[in-house]
């Protein structure tokens, strides 16, 4: 099965600017932006990141900011602050030299087990499995496994058989094969069997359960939160200020309070910023969804009667790492007018 998996793949497989060679550092880069992000949208920020930190050091060098602006639009901003603080322990605790050893890339900050496995069995060719996902759906198909995959103790057990088929087998090719597999064959949503290379080995396809596996149960409840969002002008000025802490710190956002209306939107700007302001017209409302709570913007133009810290002009904004969310509430600005 294995063979026949890796044979498909070396013939098959999609080709990405990551595939290149098997650099850990990009590989490491590609695997960040990777989670939680599809690769069609992955690829144009890859790319971008890639020529401005073609390596360990020039990201080392970068400030945040810099890094913040190249992420803008991925989401997941934690992500980009583990990436650059990654790049500083690198440069100190290991001369700059991505780490060699699974328990040393393991360490690194926003590195956990599937991360490592991947970096170290593509680039390193370790007998590591990579487990996310779309592993966990191929292995739930292959050997009818009947139960929640997203608990530990299920995943514990794909992660077991995943190190028994990487027995005297090239690591990268299978690894990969199996990425590229859940993608385009092994779907969550109407798998291709009839075209899968491992069909034969497949459990679920012989006893018609592929539409059924994996058992996928999750008991997070998603949080909604309502937001009275303000596009504050003075002139030809706008207020976005950086976040310190949060959901969106260190990046820069509009100013938005949980009020029910414009009129308590005014009585909360005044209260913190001391200057008093008018709402102008309602622009548009906006939903903004995160891993684990939604966002309800009502957007509102307010103009300041006199200037604020932090107003910058409002043809600059493109030259700030703005928030997704208020990506959003901007753009609805800009039309609007």
């Amino acid at each position: 099965m294995q063979n026949q998996l890796i044979n498909w793949y070396l013939e098959n497989k999609r080709d990405f600017p990551w595939r290149e060679n098997q650099d850990p550092y990009r590989i490491w880069i590609s695997e960040i932006m990777l989670q939680q992000t599809t690769t069609e949208a992955v690829i144009p920020y890859y790319n971008r990141f890639l020529e401005k930190f073609p390596n360990i050091y020039t990201l080392s060098q970068a400030t945040l900011d810099d890094v913040y602006k190249l992420w803008e639009g991925l989401g997941y901003y934690s992500r980009a602050r583990n990436i650059h603080a990654t790049a500083q322990i690198i440069m100190n605790d290991f001369n700059g030299v991505f780490p060699t050893t699974h328990k040393d890339v393991l360490s690194l900050k926003g590195i956990g087990p599937y991360t490592a496995g991947a970096i170290c069995s593509i680039a390193y060719h370790m007998p590591l499995p990579a487990v996310d996902g779309n592993v966990l759906r191929i292995i739930a198909r292959l050997y009818d496994i009947e139960e929640n995959i997203l608990e530990k103790r299920v995943n514990d057990e794909v992660t077991h058989i995943i190190q028994g088929l990487l027995d005297g087998i090239n690591p990268s090719d299978f690894n990969q094969a199996l990425m590229d597999l859940g993608a385009t064959i092994c779907r969550p949503k109407n798998p291709k069997c009839e075209i899968c290379p491992i069909s034969n080995s497949c459990i679920a396809f012989q006893t018609h359960k592929q539409t059924v596996l994996p058992i996928r149960i999750t008991k997070t409840k998603k949080q909604d939160i309502h937001y009275v969002t303000g596009i504050v002008t003075y002139n030809d000025y706008i207020h976005i200020f950086k976040t310190e802490s949060g959901l969106l710190s260190n990046l820069f956002q509009c100013p938005q309070f949980n009020v029910e209306s414009p009129f308590s939107f005014i009585e909360a700007y005044t209260k913190e910023y001391g200057v008093t302001l008018h709402v102008v017209s309602h622009i548009k409302k906006i939903k903004h969804v995160f891993t684990h709570r939604t966002w309800y913007m009502d957007v509102y133009h307010f103009q300041l009667d006199q200037p604020v810290e932090d107003l910058i002009p409002i043809n600059t904004l493109d030259q700030y790492a703005i928030s997704t969310a208020h990506q959003k509430c901007l753009k609805a600005y800009h039309l609007y007018k």
